[in-house]
């Protein structure tokens, strides 16, 4: 089922304690709105708008770089107004489903995703929300209990909360001047929208003191899966002044024979990606009947994989490229190529290895006929 969302990222965070605001603060290395993007991506959102503080489009560039189908819009003095900017940014008709979700709500999964689009088929609305298990007490002011509050009934509110844009966008405009909603779920019900409760998620907590961002760290390990892909391409030599591998031109006296530029080490590469995430190979993505991809830039390919990999809300953790060959010598190129492949793969140099081997004068590549390589990255993917 198709949707868009709106990803509140403006506020200050002023009780999360120093570090500046909560949705740019690091969660197991990485941003904390990039975990809410990176799910919503993966379940299948057609566009996300996060919406940020006045001047802070800079900070979420550079917190979700890589990442496809997003764009920044400024927020408003209160969250109500902040949501409802980014509802306007929003394109659509009036059935489409929109998610609107905290930023500060990084630990969100596609099951939960899920649950609300499924109860949007029979209701025009639904939130993820927990019923209280704890005794609630209230106070008298001068800290000792007052008395005990029935929790019956009772519902924690999370999001991602789902509704049909134009109804929300009615809400909206219904809301009665000078009062400010608590979530979108109140303007819904003032409206007389039925909003279904659908099962929220206790890892789905809003990081809202320091905290809370302790016990995050300990489930984001959780949240996370890893995947190894593994590739292998071998071109032949032919007429030409030289090569490309991984990226970097190297002048030789033979040149490589292929459809495309016949670098092997990026090909070997891009296979291994898209084997991680179980996408075929590069022949698949982009055959050799095609004239197309005649003398192409195997840049190309392997950038493909990568923003398939960050549509799915994921990203490369580590690579390593082995070139078997004779001649030419690698190891002059070596750091060239790991930072050409760093770029292309949205990575630090540190994550990336590029090696060389020879044949002992055996094979097709021992009698300089050719030269092959072979790769191995690993994937990191939401569980």
């Amino acid at each position: 089922m198709e949707f868009s969302a709106v990803v509140v990222a403006a506020g200050v965070g002023a009780r999360a304690g120093p570090g500046g605001a909560k949705q740019w603060r690091t969660l197991a290395g990485r941003p904390v709105v990039r975990w809410s993007l990176e799910a919503l991506l993966a379940a299948g959102a057609r566009d996300v708008v996060v919406v940020t503080a006045p001047g802070a489009q800079g900070e979420a560039a550079k917190a979700l770089a890589g990442l496809p189908r997003w764009r920044a819009v400024a927020g408003g003095e209160t969250r109500a107004q902040s949501v409802r900017n980014g509802l306007a940014a929003l394109e659509g008709d009036e059935e489409s489903i929109v998610l609107v979700h905290d930023a500060a709500r990084p630990l969100l999964t596609q099951p939960a995703i899920q649950r609300l689009l499924v109860a949007l088929e029979t209701a025009p609305g639904a939130i993820l929300a927990l019923p209280l298990a704890d005794t609630l007490k209230r106070d008298d002011g001068a800290g000792a209990i007052a008395g005990t509050a029935d929790r019956a009934g009772l519902w924690r509110a999370q999001t991602p909360q789902a509704f049909r844009l134009g109804a929300l966008r009615a809400a909206f405009a219904a809301w009665p001047e000078g009062e400010t909603p608590t979530d979108e779920a109140s303007l819904a019900e003032r409206d007389g929208m039925r909003v279904a409760l659908v099962a929220g998620d206790p890892a789905l907590a809003k990081l809202t003191y320091p905290e809370d961002f302790a016990m995050a760290e300990r489930l984001a390990g959780s949240a996370r899966t890893v995947r190894v892909g593994q590739g292998f391409d071998a071109h032949r030599f032919g007429p030409g002044s030289g090569v490309m591998l991984c990226g970097v031109p190297i002048a030789h006296d033979h040149g490589l024979v292929g459809h495309s530029d016949a670098d092997a080490g990026l090909h070997a590469l891009t296979d291994a990606i898209l084997g991680a995430i179980g996408e075929g190979d590069i022949g698949d993505h982009f055959p050799p009947s095609d004239p197309r991809w005649k003398d192409a830039s195997s840049d190309r390919f392997l950038t493909h994989a990568v923003e398939l990999l960050a549509g799915r809300g994921g990203r490369v953790l580590n690579a390593d490229v082995t070139l078997i060959c004779e001649r030419p010598k690698i190891k002059p190129h070596r750091q060239a190529m790991r930072e050409r492949l760093a770029e292309l793969l949205r990575t630090p140099v540190s994550a990336v290895s590029v090696k060389a081997t020879t044949t002992e004068g055996m094979g097709f590549a021992g009698r300089e006929e050719g030269l092959a390589a072979q790769a191995v990255a690993a994937v990191e993917l939401p569980a």
